[in-house]
């Protein structure tokens, strides 16, 4: 318990940076001056650096040590942190957030990692998790309200200070009383898999948040779309043939496995949007303070923070289909309910749309990382870790770049139109990712996906470059 502790505490400082941020969206962009489009890359760099380096950092730290790996990416986290705070310029403050993320690629799958290996039963495993998936519910319900008081009171840059101490206390902690594990023999380093993950994941975002300011025929934003879709194939074709790749495509015969992946995307893509619709909204549209737009978004953090724990009791006892149709019904209800949001639309309805998608959101979490690493071999548990929390990432810049395009295209288009109309089109798209999320968990829970994971975990043989069954505390 007290190394799950340790570990919650670097999930505890990524996940007050979410909401932390987002809150203070409106604050940065009044200082730098900056577009909906450079807001929109102050969240997207983040999520894109660490979606491109999880799996290496899941597979680094099997192979040189997780604790080790963990203990550089609270530093550089940390690091990253300071030089936020100190950002002269919009820009400068995009690049800095890339240090903080390369720092966060190293936190989660490997603290994940480090969990799986220590809580090796079905049921406590399970129960872990949900402990870990109520550290994202607190930090989401913290972030809104310190987020809000710091920059109210001191200004936005006070929201990257908080992470500083956290970071160093984790820092020493960790050297104390983690374990240090690694897999008896991991996979080596794949350059070519991780620069095509790097090429396609950078090309798609960029064309996406770009597209509504450059034009959608521009040559530059034709090009990265091209660019996706040539390294995303050419990633698929390599990684089939390479004999220790950065990501093992075996996996995704499991369906629990690969709707675990698309359920993370679909739900972290609705979390994306959601964040950066509701806080535009609060603060531009309704004229609302930084800390009073915190307290309108605490009902829906702190029902993650309630329903998160709650969702890994039901994942343990009963499985993850119950919770994830829960929550694919919750998230489509509540964004088709802020579908026919209005500049006035009362605070009673707004608080009842926001619990619904916390409910939701915090029904979800679980089961995407119960799911992801079921019958997967102990050793392979950063590489499996590090996938499932690629998928989040993932689907959260493709939220905020996908949702945030489409309405700042809906507010420059032929026919003019405010921020809240054009938010219309944005929530309907999040009700698609309730009912992807709905409709994947259906389909990946039954009696043959759960058949297609065994034959997965028979296909990891002993003796296999980076598989086997058990973990070797390093001497």
């Amino acid at each position: 318990m007290l190394v799950l502790a340790i570990c919650c505490m670097s999930l505890f400082i990524v996940g007050l940076d979410v909401t932390v941020v987002n809150v203070a969206l409106p604050s940065i962009g009044h200082e730098f001056h900056a577009t909906v489009s450079g807001l929109q890359w102050v969240i997207a760099s983040y999520s894109l650096v660490i979606a491109s380096l999880l799996m290496l950092a899941g597979s680094t730290a099997d192979r040189v040590g997780r604790r080790r790996t963990f203990q550089v990416g609270l530093a550089l986290f940390t690091l990253g942190s300071l030089l936020c705070s100190l950002a002269p310029s919009l820009a400068a403050l995009v690049a800095f957030r890339m240090v903080q993320a390369v720092g966060g690629s190293m936190l989660n799958p490997v603290a994940m990692s480090i969990i799986t290996n220590t809580f090796t039963g079905r049921t406590e495993r399970a129960r872990a998790i949900g402990i870990w998936g109520g550290v994202v519910g607190l930090s989401m319900a913290l972030g809104p309200v310190v987020g809000g008081l710091l920059v109210s009171s001191i200004g936005w840059r006070s929201i990257f200070w908080v992470n500083i101490p956290v970071g160093i206390t984790a820092i020493i902690l960790t050297a104390l009383f983690v374990p240090e594990s690694k897999a008896p023999r991991a996979r080596r380093f794949d350059p070519v898999g991780q620069a095509l993950v790097m090429v396609t994941l950078a090309t798609l975002v960029y064309g996406i948040i770009e597209g509504p300011v450059r034009g959608w025929t521009a040559p530059e934003i034709i090009g990265c779309f091209a660019a996706a879709a040539v390294a995303g194939a050419g990633f698929a074709a390599y990684e089939g043939r390479a004999r220790e790749p950065l990501l093992d495509v075996r996996f995704f015969r499991s369906a629990p496995f690969s709707g675990a992946t698309m359920i993370a995307v679909s739900a972290f893509a609705g979390l994306g949007g959601f964040l950066l619709l509701s806080t535009i909204y609060l603060q531009d549209v309704r004229g609302l303070s930084a800390l009073h737009a915190g307290l309108y978004m605490l009902p829906m953090a702190a029902m993650t923070a309630i329903c998160s724990p709650l969702s890994g009791r039901i994942v343990g006892s009963r499985g993850p289909r119950l919770p994830l149709i829960g929550a694919g019904i919750a998230i489509t209800v509540s964004a088709i309910t802020l579908t026919r949001l209005t500049a006035g639309t009362s605070p009673a309805s707004l608080v009842v749309s926001y619990l619904l998608f916390g409910l939701g959101f915090g029904l979800v979490n679980a089961p995407i990382t119960n799911t992801a690493m079921s019958g997967m071999p102990r050793t392979q548990a950063g590489v499996a870790a590090a996938v499932a929390s690629t998928s989040r990432q993932v689907g959260s810049s493709l939220g905020v770049a996908v949702i945030g395009s489409v309405v700042v295209s809906a507010m420059a288009g032929p026919i003019k139109t405010g921020f809240v109309p054009a938010s219309h089109v944005g929530w309907w798209l999040l009700a698609g990712c309730g009912i992807a999320v709905l409709t994947i968990g259906l389909l990946t829970t039954g009696a043959w996906a759960r058949h297609t994971a065994d034959l997965v975990a028979a296909d990891f043989r002993p003796g296999e470059p980076g598989t086997g069954t058990e973990f070797e505390p390093a001497a």
